[in-house]
């Protein structure tokens, strides 16, 4: 092999390590930074990772809502109809925030299976709701009804 072409063939070899090492480290922090989302039955079931980041949607049940002496923290229930998850949390809440409203939030599951919010949000319209939570709620409010059918994922 001449020199010129073991030149070539190490700066080939070289570009090829560097550009797989790229690729490799941007899929990481892409997997890394992926947030899944899971309601209160997923959780009861035992599908959603303990002490990772996730977001949990579901309804602030009436009555749960208990606020710190200090005004900063505060114990609510999240609720998809057939499962409740206590969520605490240290923050200013959403304006729009009050039981019986929709709501994600953002943070991690204890192993004691309370989850420790990080950020919550309030959906915004009284219609809307993403058609994610909106099955959950719905396939939650058929199983503890007894009237799931296979099409639901029951």
């Amino acid at each position: 092999m001449t020199p010129r072409r073991k030149k070539r063939m190490l700066l080939v070899t070289f570009l090829v390590v560097g550009v797989g090492s790229a690729t490799g480290l941007a899929l990481n922090a892409f997997r890394n930074n992926l947030m899944y989302f899971y309601s209160p039955s997923q959780i009861a079931l035992g599908t959603a990772p303990v002490g990772h980041m996730f977001r949990l949607g579901g309804l602030v049940e009436k009555g749960s809502v208990k606020h710190s002496k200090n005004g900063v923290n505060v114990r609510f229930i999240l609720t998809d109809g057939a499962h409740s998850i206590p969520v605490y949390y240290s923050g200013a809440l959403p304006d729009l925030f009050r039981p019986g409203q929709g709501i994600v939030a953002q943070g991690h599951l204890k192993p004691d299976g309370h989850f420790i919010a990080s950020d919550v949000l309030a959906k915004h319209s009284s219609t809307y709701m993403p058609p994610n939570v909106a099955s959950e709620l719905k396939v939650a409010r058929a199983r503890k009804s007894g009237h799931v059918s296979s099409k639901e994922g029951g």
